[in-house]
């Protein structure tokens, strides 16, 4: 597989190798080895979660917080998403900015997440299935999320996807900005420990 660091540090696209023959395909849609290569330290994998969506379905931006926070390694079983993330990490020298990873099934990429970025994507099929691994078990009271249509982050949805389908929970969430001043959002240089925690560089 390859692995490459997205515009947003600590987040990354992962593309497999596919190898197919006349009864189908056969892939590995991740590899602990070869990820905790690429990040510094495996993945602490505690909860697998599903989602099944419509088209047009906007699904965050969510983050959990720091520590322990909750990495993400999503990908696509069926159909077609646009994974957007987010850094909502405050000193970050790219916060506020985002990069995106189309997730399908021709090249059945993932993206990874590390903790205290955010997440969100737009289904751009019906019944797009987005399978994720998760570092953290689901936590109510450390879950947070940002409106997903803030201007001040400036998510680009497609415009083939049509009208966008949120959540009341999402579309009541506060913007990036209302977010930082409420002390919600992880810090930078906090985050950073935390990392160097997992990658045994503490000391």
């Amino acid at each position: 597989m390859q692995i490459r660091e997205l515009s947003i540090p600590d987040s990354y696209e992962i593309t497999p190798k596919q190898l197919g023959d006349d009864r189908g395909v056969f892939l590995e849609w991740y590899r602990f080895d070869k990820l905790s290569e690429a990040v510094g330290h495996p993945l602490d994998l505690r909860q697998a979660n599903t989602s099944v969506s419509k088209k047009g379905v906007v699904r965050g931006i969510h983050f959990a917080d720091v520590p322990r926070g909750q990495a993400k390694y999503v990908t696509v079983t069926h159909g077609a998403v646009l994974d957007y993330v987010i850094d909502i990490r405050v000193g970050s020298p790219t916060f506020g900015q985002w990069d995106s990873v189309l997730l399908d099934t021709v090249d059945r990429r993932a993206i990874y997440i590390a903790e205290g970025l955010g997440h969100a994507f737009v289904s751009l099929t019906d019944d797009a299935t987005v399978s994720y691994l998760v570092s953290d078990v689901y936590n109510a009271p450390a879950e947070h999320g940002i409106n997903p249509l803030d201007e001040a982050v400036g998510l680009v949805f497609p415009a083939e996807v049509g009208d966008l389908l949120l959540s009341p929970k999402d579309t009541e969430a506060p913007g990036l900005h209302e977010a930082a001043a409420m002390g919600m959002l992880p810090e930078w240089s906090n985050v950073r420990k935390f990392y160097d925690s997992l990658n045994g560089m503490v000391g």
